[in-house]
């Protein structure tokens, strides 16, 4: 019997009540299928389900086949080291004494002799070179990420879950991911916003607010679906405010006929030309008509006013949010920035960044790419003077602001609306909520901690406080922006950046995010750059 994973009506709330699945049908084969969806639509809690770590509030699940779990940030305790990770500490061991003539009978009849070899081809496909004794600690949270899909190589499931995989990756990792799983042949969950991982799937399922919907092919088949999808429900929305229109009007002309003709009967009892009994029963016989009338007007006006609200409902889970920015105006020959002979590094005794030239004139867009630990973040520091240099001299010539991806020039304890007035002293409070309505957020939301928003909501915060104000800065520094956006936000984020006139400078492990910038240039801190 081949492996599968059966939902059936399965339904799930958060501890505080909030509904996040409400009779879930679905079913998984041996498969690689794409599990997406915005922010807080709960993927990573249908993988704790699937996996049984929580347990569903009703409904069932059922598993046939084994499953390997690969958690979005794989933790690392203190002593931990790759082979207790893969669940070998005791069997590496034992493989040691009997090579040393010290195992007894016992041991060697259980010695699993092909452990090794498994051990290091498993590494080699998840792409880490480390030896098993390596502890978790000492490796950076990619290097534990690939650890992670090693042991589950190791452990050879019917089905893989993966969370993230390729978030803290670089590119190195990324394409040892991708590679994996095109030559996976049993079943896998990925939860992801990859778009260059999502095309080697075979099926994409997307969680909303309506449920979940399965669309066969990778990643690109998806997005066209999904256009086609939201051609339709633009039509069916236009189709049901038409519709909302007629209805009104007719109920508008229906009470206007009504008005005249209880006017004339009025005029009519006035001058008493007919029986008051006749005329009290017409009377009474036109309330209860009109009663009649009116009660199925209303309805029709709800029903069509109810055919509004879910076309608009269908149209935003459909459609990315649009950001609007003010112009920089950025002359094309104005110096932005010129870096002369950088060098610089957290360690001064081992500089990662050596001699670097470069300069960025108008507004232009340089990709900053490379493996990790090769300098990029610390870039950023340089150019945006957090790190000064340990040499040479780095010059900005025009107003910037940065952005990692935990957008820390916000204060998590304070409200939105503080947070912009504290970045933009000079605005006003005017100012201050039409910025931020322009990157949808409105009335309440403004008040809100910016503790509690999503990574997506917390980044278009962030865009809002530098961009959204009437003089944004000409130059952006952004620094992995994407690794904990969904899929829409992502897309949102790249139309604000395409739309943005000013220079940028990108560090990002995400190859289809930065072919959508259409940057001029590339700068590969793997190797030496030619002065810019």
């Amino acid at each position: 019997m081949s492996a599968s994973i059966t939902l059936s009506a399965l339904s799930w709330s958060t501890p505080d009540g909030t509904a996040l699945f409400t009779s879930l049908d679905l079913q998984f084969r041996a498969e690689r299928t794409g599990l997406v969806g915005r922010n807080g639509t709960g993927k990573t809690t249908l993988l704790n389900l699937i996996s049984g770590r929580i347990a569903p509030r009703s409904g069932s699940v059922r598993v046939s086949g084994s499953l390997g779990l690969l958690r979005q940030t794989p933790g690392a305790a203190p002593d931990e080291t790759i082979a207790g990770l893969f669940g070998v500490s005791a069997a590496l061991p034992l493989l040691e004494r009997a090579q040393a003539g010290l195992a007894d009978a016992d041991a060697l009849a259980s010695a699993d002799w092909t452990l090794p070899a498994r051990i290091e081809a498993a590494l080699l496909r998840a792409g880490l070179d480390a030896a098993p004794r390596t502890p978790l600690a000492a490796l950076s949270g990619g290097q534990r990420t690939r650890a992670a899909l090693a042991a589950l190589i190791l452990s050879d499931p019917d089905f893989l879950l993966l969370d993230e995989p390729t978030n803290n990756l670089d590119r190195a990792g990324r394409q040892a991911v991708i590679a994996l799983l095109a030559g996976w042949r049993g079943g896998a969950i990925v939860v992801s916003h990859d778009r260059e991982l999502l095309e080697g799937m075979d099926a994409i399922v997307e969680l909303s607010a309506q449920g979940a919907a399965r669309y066969s092919g990778g990643y690109s088949h998806f997005e066209a679906q999904k256009a086609v999808q939201l051609e339709a429900a633009r039509h069916d929305l236009a189709h049901a405010e038409k519709t909302r229109a007629q209805t009104e009007a007719r109920a508008r002309r229906a009470a206007e006929r009504k008005a005249r003709k209880d006017g004339a009967g009025r005029m009519a009892r006035a001058r008493g030309g007919q029986p008051k009994i006749l005329m009290d029963f017409a009377r009474g016989r036109a309330e209860a008509s009109g009663g009649a009338q009116t009660r199925l007007r209303d309805a029709r006006r709800d029903l069509a006013q109810e055919a509004v609200a879910q076309a608009r409902a269908r149209i935003e889970v459909l459609e990315p949010l649009e950001m609007a920015l003010a112009p920089t105006l950025l002359p094309p020959g104005r110096q932005v920035l010129r870096l002369s002979d950088v060098t610089g590094g957290h360690d001064p005794s081992c500089p990662v960044i050596r001699g670097l030239s470069l300069r960025l004139t108008g507004p232009e867009r340089i990709a900053v790419t490379g493996p990790n630990g090769c300098g990029k973040s610390t870039l950023l520091a340089l150019i945006s003077g957090h790190l000064p240099p340990l040499a040479g001299s780095v010059t900005l010539s025009v107003p910037f602001a940065l952005l990692d991806q935990h957008v820390s020039l916000l204060d998590p304890a304070l409200p939105l609306r503080a947070n912009f007035l504290q970045l933009n002293p000079q605005a006003d409070e005017n100012q201050c909520r039409a910025a931020l309505a322009r990157f949808r957020f409105r009335a309440g939301d403004a008040l809100q901690p910016v503790a509690a928003l999503s990574g997506g909501e917390r980044l278009r915060a962030g865009l809002a406080c530098t961009l959204g104000r009437h003089d944004p800065p000409a130059l952006l520094l952004l620094d992995e922006p994407t690794n904990h956006l969904d899929l829409d936000a992502t897309e949102s984020l790249e139309a604000a950046l395409r739309a943005y006139d000013g220079a940028l400078v990108v560090v990002s492990h995400d190859a289809a995010f930065l072919a959508r910038l259409s940057p001029q240039r590339w700068l590969d801190l793997s190797r030496p750059a030619p002065e810019g």
